[in-house]
């Protein structure tokens, strides 16, 4: 009897230091994960105030080659670090944590060894649009805008970083196309006028809040003018000067990727990367095919359902140039836009069964980059409320946003799009910040791609023009496939990319355009939305065929939406675990 007492004793005590092991190796995870946050934040300061963090209200991200090369080091380390947990010590949860950590961590080593940083220029933002970067932080006490002076202040710092690896990339031959490089041109010019009160950097001085007094608001104004005529206008006259002289001239004719040192190869490992697949880029060109031919058939069905009398092409002319097509001014376009959300918003209790406590707003996108961009954009929140989301729309020649575009483009930018699927993700305090604001474009894309086909369970496109708006923004991203692809990998030429578009998307032209100069630089990024729509149907579809009556769509979406957002291949395990609990 006392043998099997010492026995049991002995057991119990070994599975307590098991269970104690094992505490502790997730809370050594946790903490390391915490560490590497505050790190991510360190070297990221707007990003970092965006999100509610303090002590970065002053600085900009370090450009200087031994920032770059210093971050590249503990990359390295960090992949290091990480093999010295134990996966079969870790809880479920944290086990996931590790693998999408560690995959994270290993394509951040391997997308610095094709030195993206030596074109630094992009028309969609970067230094000279920094202005812009105000519209992420907070502006509700007088200490943040004293902050953002100081900020400011610096800025001719970041735009000598800049100057230096673009000089770099330039003698290593990384030649940027110069089609974008005249929208930046274009977009510095605007920042070296000498009428400060019209400079992009003082349009947040001009109505300062109603509880500053009138002796601090001139004080935050008359400091403003002094940073702008000082710092800022000679800082990009400096820009303007480089620019014009030695970086255009030096600009490349080909858009494409292929055109750049290993461009083929970063091409490839970037088709990986957005699409969470093995997909190769002849694999992705030909899905965007045979999707291209599969809208098109459900497009030509909605004409003749309107019996037009013409082609397809005459169609899509018709689109674009009839006026009842079209708000007369950006007031009434924004209007608009705002009616389409309010009808939205109290619908989605027949999808979903969680819905996230974080509000949205509406706003219009900066006038000095609205030209430049796309038709809209969401900007997500920050944690604990201290932000809410927004939604971003371009008001920019309101005669060529189409009407029958609104309700498609907003339940995917807002709801029950992005903002749901990016604030439930953020307000799941439980998880490690890393996972609240995961980058993988395949869910996040194509989830608010997924949630365009949800519109009709929500009372949208009862008009046929705004069904043929949905069909449209399929087509888009199913163009998206072929001409990025083609562009980058098939050595198409601009030209080609936009006539593929115009042929089959009835999209404005000022915003095929656009787009195809966002692909250009922003390679494999496009690729992300169509093959994530396409897995997310694929997913439903077969938990629907295995459950049956037991299927419930709101559950489904609960499901899907409840780890954040996740590569393809772990999403279809999640689905998978949700079809075995409910069978």
């Amino acid at each position: 009897m006392k043998a099997v007492m010492q026995t049991l004793y002995l057991l119990s005590f070994f599975i307590f230091l098991s269970a104690s092991s094992s505490i502790d190796e997730n809370e050594r995870f946790l903490s390391f994960l915490d560490r590497e946050w505050k790190y991510e934040l360190s070297q990221n300061p707007v990003y970092a105030t965006s999100m509610g963090s303090k002590g970065y209200e002053t600085e900009w991200r370090d450009l200087s080659l031994k920032a770059i090369n210093s971050r590249n080091i503990h990359t390295i380390e960090t992949i290091e670090k990480i093999k010295s947990f134990n996966p079969n010590k870790l809880t479920k949860d944290n086990q996931l944590n590790l693998r999408l950590f560690k995959q994270l961590t290993k394509e951040e080593l391997a997308i610095g060894e094709y030195n993206r940083h030596l074109l630094p220029f992009s028309h969609r933002g970067g230094v000279q649009l920094a202005h812009e970067d105000v519209e992420s932080l907070p502006l509700n006490s007088l200490d943040d805008y004293w902050f953002w002076i100081e900020r400011l202040k610096k800025l001719d710092q970041r735009i000598h970083q800049t100057i230096v690896l673009a000089e770099l990339g330039l003698k290593k031959d990384y030649r940027a196309p110069r089609v974008l490089m005249e929208r930046v041109y274009r977009q510095i010019k605007i920042q070296t006028s000498d009428n400060i009160e019209k400079n992009p950097f003082y349009q947040i001085f001009i109505d300062l809040p109603e509880t500053f007094s009138l002796e601090d608001k001139r004080s935050l104004q008359k400091e403003a003018k002094k940073t702008i005529k000082e710092v800022i206008i000679p800082a990009y006259k400096v820009l303007e000067s480089f620019f014009k002289e030695d970086y255009l001239p030096q600009t490349r004719t080909s858009v494409g990727l292929f055109d750049t040192p290993n461009g083929r190869d970063l091409y490839r490992f970037l088709t990986k990367s957005f699409t969470t697949t093995e997909l190769s880029p002849e694999e992705i060109h030909n899905i965007g095919l045979q999707e291209v031919a599969r809208i098109r058939k459900e497009m030509e069905d909605v004409i003749k359902e309107v019996q037009f009398k013409g082609s397809f092409n005459e169609f899509l002319k018709y689109l674009r140039e009839d006026k009842r097509f079209y708000y007369d001014t950006p007031e009434e376009l924004f209007e608009g836009y705002l009616a389409v959300s309010k009808r939205i918003d109290p619908e989605l209790v027949k999808l979903f069964g969680i819905l996230p406590r974080t509000p949205y707003g509406l706003r219009s996108i900066p006038a000095e980059s609205a030209p430049d961009t796309t038709t809209a954009y969401y900007m997500s929140p920050a944690p604990g409320g201290l932000r809410p989301g927004y939604y971003y729309v371009n008001l920019y020649k309101p005669e060529t946003r189409p009407k029958f575009e609104m309700e498609v483009l907003s339940v995917h930018e807002a709801v029950p799009g992005h903002h749901l699927q990016i604030s439930l993700a953020m307000e799941k305090e439980e998880m490690p910040m890393f996972r609240r604001v995961s980058p993988y474009t395949a869910f996040v894309e194509g989830w608010g791609l997924y949630s365009e086909s949800l519109g009709y369970q929500i009372g949208l496109y009862k008009d046929p023009y705004s069904k043929f708006g949905q069909l449209t923004y399929d087509m888009w991203r199913a163009v998206r496939l072929v001409v990025d692809t083609g562009m980058h990998y098939f050595h198409w030429e601009r030209q080609k990319a936009i006539d593929f578009f115009m042929e089959n998307a009835g999209k404005s032209e000022l915003d095929i355009i656009n787009e195809i100069d966002r692909y250009i630089v922003m390679p494999g990024q496009a690729l992300a939305y169509k093959i994530g729509q396409m897995k997310l149907l694929e997913l439903r579809k077969k938990a629907k065929e295995e459950l049956d009556t037991k299927f419930d769509i709101r559950d489904f979406h609960d499901a899907v939406l409840k780890e954040g957002a996740l590569p393809l291949n772990e999403l279809e395990l999640v689905v998978d675990r949700y079809i075995l609990d409910n069978k």
